[in-house]
């Protein structure tokens, strides 16, 4: 895309409403994406299926949420 071109989409986008701002955003993020792999999402939903039998036969090692943020803070100050 020209550099003109994208100046110009960028200013008149910035003059939307925030709503409108949002949405374009949203819809500019989706089209990077590429498109779904089945197999992943079922990769997911066994994950996730796994780790819920795990929480419910007691053998899962929960946290708190001031100790998983303590961790994520660490992480992110490590970096």
């Amino acid at each position: 895309m020209a550099t003109e071109t994208l100046h110009k989409l960028r200013s008149e986008a910035l003059m939307l409403p925030e709503a409108e701002r949002a949405e374009l955003a949203h819809e500019l993020v989706k089209s990077l994406d590429a498109p779904a792999d089945a197999d992943v999402a079922d990769a997911w939903d066994r994950e996730i299926l796994r780790r819920l039998a795990e929480i419910d036969a007691g053998i899962a090692r929960l946290i708190d949420r001031d100790e998983l943020r303590r961790r994520m803070q660490e992480r992110i100050g490590s970096r």
